[in-house]
């Protein structure tokens, strides 16, 4: 044997056995990558993400034989294509039962993200609220932030804790408050924003205001009132504790108390409640959902995100600033010893929250008499109220035909006379809500608002009352939310601005201010000002007055600049009715009657009256004009 032999065969033998334990291995792993993914496939619950199943695939490319590939491929494919798994959506009472989760640190925050995140994913919506202190009348920085996913699962992020130790936002946390594809929901969330960002550099987007929806789905009570706690007793038959002992306690101490947790976290909870109980996605018994994206539930409250809400006489005892107002209020006489240094209001007064529309007033007497005028051949011209009857009466010019009803015969032939008798103006009205039908309390609306009509031509303001109806306060303070969202859509489709410094008539000059600032100081403080500060003063206001430094003030110049008046008129001010009724007159007589339109539309749309007057039409008298004046009718706008 050659002295090769036994290293040969000891070589032999080593590799042998690494092949052999390599091969061994290699089947334990492909058998171990295997049967994660026979489970994946028989568990759509666990069912992974797409990019998962990719990766899977490309593992089993060098696993399994080629038609084992193509077999798991297509498993892989038909995977990718299912819908979500169905999801239960607990009902109001379960998902108010879910404890809340403090949260005071980064590391906190990052345990609870990814249950957070896999919520989100189901419904990108969150319930979102606020507390805050206020100390001496001034409110503190936001104490609390909360936030509930679908099922209930409320975080309670205290900021306070991140500001104290210094330590930055989780990135996590501030771009699921900046998502534009996470809608956030609550009662004034979109004011909550503004004190987010005012206080920490926050930034809160993509809010949407529940009275709005509410509002909008016709489904509130809205003689309770629009606050959450109103909205939640309507809608959900929930009652929230929203004793002064809760509302106004110390949420910067130390250890937040049982009860303050669940205040916070029910009011977080109880406004994603809300969210889907108003827009019909809470299940009722035994039903699943399978989720909704963003740009589902974005269409449904289409106009609705990041709008700050304007309401009168909403009844909140929140946004609308209500209980903030009262924890900003001078101190009260009377102060409770568990709400220490804080601002409440009196108990012993009568702090009961306002309905909706309380701060209209309403009509003492009925609008329509339905007296009847007729022409003196008999033929019914108009109905009209008493008192103008009656004075055709004393003036001697009509004759009584009848007292029930009223009607008055005249006895000149009148200007004109209606086309048919199936004429708007010739059917009786009654006095009643054309929305609701409640009869008594009503006042006029004005269904073309207005600041538009005011500015149309003297042909198309003869004969409008067909665009003022009768509404109660309650609906008229709906009605007019409702046109809030039309005015903002004309404002930004015909570059109207409402409230901004160009549609402005008055503007503050600075200039101005300070001189007359100046000059009541010197009025009220004179020599106990310092020379040097005094002598400021004086200079400035010689200054404006055009004086030389050598004359000397004296009291009648004085107080000629202590009464100066400090606005002037904006020489770019164009009212922004003005401006839409211009630029729909562009298009002439056609354009005006198309917002005349528009406006009677979106009366219809959104408050779907029914009790309307016979014969009221959308197109009101638009046929009588374009026979009477035609389409080229010279536009005169006053």
């Amino acid at each position: 044997m050659s002295h090769r032999g036994p290293l040969t065969a000891v070589i032999t033998t080593v590799l042998g056995a690494t092949l052999g334990g390599l091969l061994i291995w290699h089947v334990y792993r492909t058998k171990g990558k295997r049967l994660p993914s026979t489970q994946k496939v028989a568990d759509p619950v666990e069912d992974p993400c797409p990019v998962e199943k990719e990766f899977t695939a490309v593992e089993h490319q060098y696993t399994q034989p080629s038609h084992l590939l193509e077999k798991e491929v297509k498993v892989v494919e038909c995977q990718t294509a299912q819908l979500p798994p169905s999801v239960q959506i607990p009902s109001s009472e379960q998902l108010l039962g879910v404890k809340p989760v403090m949260v005071s640190s980064e590391e906190e925050w990052q345990q609870l993200w990814p249950l957070m995140q896999k919520e989100l994913s189901v419904f990108p919506v969150l319930g979102l609220d606020c507390e805050w202190v206020s100390v001496k009348g001034r409110t503190s920085a936001v104490s609390l932030l909360q936030m509930a996913t679908y099922s209930g699962l409320c975080v309670l992020v205290r900021l306070l804790a991140f500001r104290s130790s210094q330590q930055p936002f989780p990135l996590s946390l501030m771009e699921v408050l900046r998502d534009p594809h996470i809608l956030k929901v609550g009662v004034s969330c979109y004011e909550d924003g503004k004190r987010l960002t005012r206080d920490y550099g926050l930034s809160l987007t993509c809010t949407v205001d529940l009275r709005y929806l509410a509002l909008r789905q016709r489904l509130a009570t809205v003689n309770n009132g629009l606050s959450l706690k109103s909205l939640a007793a309507d809608l959900l038959n929930i009652s929230l504790d929203k004793s002064l002992e809760l509302r106004c306690s110390d949420w910067e101490a130390d250890q937040l108390t049982l009860e303050q947790m669940t205040y916070a976290a029910r009011d977080a909870q109880v406004s994603i409640a809300l969210f889907l109980h108003v827009l019909g996605l809470r299940s009722e018994a035994n039903s699943a959902s399978s989720g909704s994206s963003y740009s589902e539930l974005a269409a449904r409250c289409q106009g609705l995100v990041d709008m700050p809400f304007r309401g009168r006489g909403e009844g909140d005892d929140r946004a609308s600033d209500g209980e903030r107002r009262r924890r900003m209020r001078k101190p009260p006489s009377y102060e409770s010893p568990e709400s220490g240094d804080q601002q409440v209001p009196d108990p012993r007064k009568n702090n009961k929250r306002k309905p909706l529309g309380v701060g209209y007033s309403a009509r003492k007497s009925p609008l329509y008499d339905n007296c009847f005028l007729h022409a003196p051949d008999g033929q019914p011209l108009c109905t009209c109220d008493k008192k103008k009857a009656k004075w055709y009466l004393d003036k001697g010019i009509g004759v009584l035909q009848s007292e029930d009803p009223f009607v008055v015969r005249l006895l000149f032939e009148p200007s004109g006379r209606p086309d048919s008798q199936q004429d708007y103006y010739l059917t009786a009205k009654e006095n009643l809500c054309v929305v609701c039908g409640k009869a008594d309390s009503y006042i006029r609306k004005n269904i073309v608002p207005h600041e538009y009509r005011r500015h149309f031509p003297s042909e198309m303001k003869d004969h409008n009352s067909h665009d003022i109806l009768l509404l109660c306060t309650s609906c008229h303070a709906a009605s007019n939310v409702h046109d809030s969202f039309l005015k903002q859509q004309l404002a930004e489709e015909f570059v109207a601005p409402q409230g901004c410094e160009d549609g402005v008539r008055l503007l503050e000059d600075s200039d101005r201010r300070r001189v007359r600032s100046a000059a009541r100081a010197l009025l009220t403080a004179g020599e106990g000002l310092p020379e040097q500060r005094r002598e400021e003063l004086q200079a400035l206001i010689k200054s404006f007055l055009n004086m030389n430094e050598e004359q000397e003030l004296t009291d009648e110049a004085l107080q000629q600049a202590a009464g100066l008046e400090t606005r002037i008129f904006n020489e770019a001010y164009v009212p922004h009715g003005l401006k839409v009724v211009r630029a729909h007159a562009e298009q002439g007589l056609q354009g005006l009657m198309d917002l005349e339109r528009r406006w009677r539309q979106h009366f219809l749309t959104t408050m779907q009256p029914s009790h309307l007057p016979p014969l009221w039409s959308v197109d009101h008298n638009h046929s009588k004009f374009l026979r009477k004046y035609g389409e080229d009718l010279p536009i005169k706008l006053n």
